[in-house]
Formats: structure tokens, C-alpha cells, sequence
């Protein structure tokens, strides 16, 4: 994909901040939209397909929590990348968006250079490409252990009960179970899921690790799916 082909759509109600994250965006050989609340970004969302999302979580109408989940668990859109943007601070602010969907997180002010880079780690990400997404007719599907992954649709059920992945944490889960019995250092894990973003430590793979048991394992302190490997890293169990 080029630089002309990567669209951006920032839901941003302050037009200040909007215009200057559209005009270094654009700056980068990016197309960017604006939406000026949660309602119309939804609607953006729900009609064109994006590489990129960035929401501000307070908006009027639909709050960026809510519209970050609609598109999770929309068709268009479910696995784009998406960059939170908030003057909240605290850590448990954080920890809600991330579990609502985000991938990433930067609180306002933040520095123009951050910004961009932070966009250009998310869309080194690789996706499923909508033809992609077509032409496979749902046929790519894992099933392992009580675990179903549904690649296409970005679907995963454990035991017939379906949950509600982050992107980050639907391709852990997928590049584990895809290797059953085969441990991954954290550092393995760092530079696979977050493809040399500059930003994170080993220490995100622990905290990505703990926000995925919790999904889908029934006792997370006790994990049967996604295990630990001491002094090594993780792995899935063997098939």
C-alpha cells in the first residue's frame, strides 16, 4: 500500500486540534477525514474502510469509549488500528481505552513528532485486506483446544462463548495458538506484534499477556491456554 492510499479518519470536536492532526497527517502523503463528533465518525466507520483511526475519548453525543466499541464490533472496520487521544492521565483512564479497543493511547498536549510516529507504528500493522477478507468466504478459521479463531472476521469464541479482542491482543493470541507448543521470548513477541514501535518495552508483553488471559481464560491466574515459559517466555499449550 502507499502513502496516497492510506486513509486516516480523525473524530476529534475540538477543530483546532482536528485540522493540525489532519494537516501532519497529510504532511506524511496520508488522506485524512475529520469527524467532529461520535455520531458522524460512526457513520464514516460503518461506510468506508480506513487504516487508521484516531479518537478523541471525549466527544459529544458518542463518547470515543462507545464508538471505538461499535467499530470493534462493526464488519468494515473491526481490526483497523485505532490511536486514543484524551487529556485524562490517570492509568485506570488508560487501561479503560485499551480495553474498550484502542491500541494505543497519547494524552493532550502531546508533541506533533510523538503523534506521527505513533500513527506510523499502528499502520506498519498488517490487516486483513477487505478482498482479502472476501475472497477467503470465512474458510480461514483455527480451531484449538475449546478455542475457535475466526481470522477473517476477526472473531474468536472459547467454548462457544464468544469474546471481545483488542487488535493486539487477537494477533497474540493468533500467532500462539498458530505455533501450539512453541515459545516465544518477549522479545519475539515485541518485535512481531508491535513491529518496532519505539514506544513499548518487554514489559507490554507481560501487560498484553495478562489483558488477554483475562479474556479468555476461565481461572487467569491458573492460564490453560496461554502459558508461561519461566525465565523464557510464552507459549500455547501443546495441541
Amino acid at each position: 500500500m502507499t502513502q496516497e492510499q492510506v486513509r486516516v479518519l480523525v473524530v476529534e470536536d475540538e477543530p483546532n486540534i482536528r485540522e493540525l492532526v489532519c494537516l501532519h497527517l497529510r504532511h506524511e502523503g496520508y488522506t485524512c477525514e475529520g469527524a467532529a463528533d461520535g455520531q458522524e465518525g460512526l457513520k464514516k466507520a460503518q461506510a468506508e474502510r480506513y487504516d487508521l483511526l484516531v479518537l478523541d475519548l471525549m466527544l459529544p453525543g458518542l463518547d470515543g469509549l462507545s464508538l471505538c466499541r461499535a467499530v470493534r464490533n462493526g464488519r468494515l472496520n473491526a481490526d483497523v488500528p485505532i490511536l486514543m487521544l484524551t487529556a485524562k492521565r490517570e492509568e485506570a483512564d488508560k487501561v479503560v481505552g485499551l480495553e474498550s479497543g484502542a491500541d494505543d493511547y497519547l494524552t493532550k498536549p502531546f508533541g506533533v513528532r510523538e503523534f506521527v510516529a505513533r500513527a506510523r507504528a499502528l499502520l506498519r500493522r498488517p490487516r486483513v485486506s477487505a478482498a482479502q477478507q472476501e475472497a477467503s468466504g470465512g474458510s480461514e478459521v483455527l480451531r484449538s483446544q475449546g478455542i475457535e479463531i475466526d481470522l477473517p472476521r476477526r472473531k474468536v469464541t472459547v467454548f462457544g462463548r464468544e469474546v471481545e479482542l483488542t487488535d493486539q491482543e487477537f494477533r497474540l493470541l493468533h500467532l500462539l495458538a498458530t505455533h501450539p507448543g512453541i515459545v516465544f521470548s518477549r522479545e519475539a513477541l515485541l518485535s512481531k506484534i508491535w513491529r518496532g514501535d519505539t514506544f513499548v518495552t518487554v514489559r507490554s508483553v507481560d501487560t498484553l499477556v495478562k489483558r488477554l488471559r483475562r479474556r479468555i481464560e476461565t481461572d487467569p491466574a491458573n492460564p490453560t491456554f496461554v502459558q508461561t515459559v519461566w525465565g523464557v517466555g510464552y507459549k500455547f499449550a501443546d495441541a
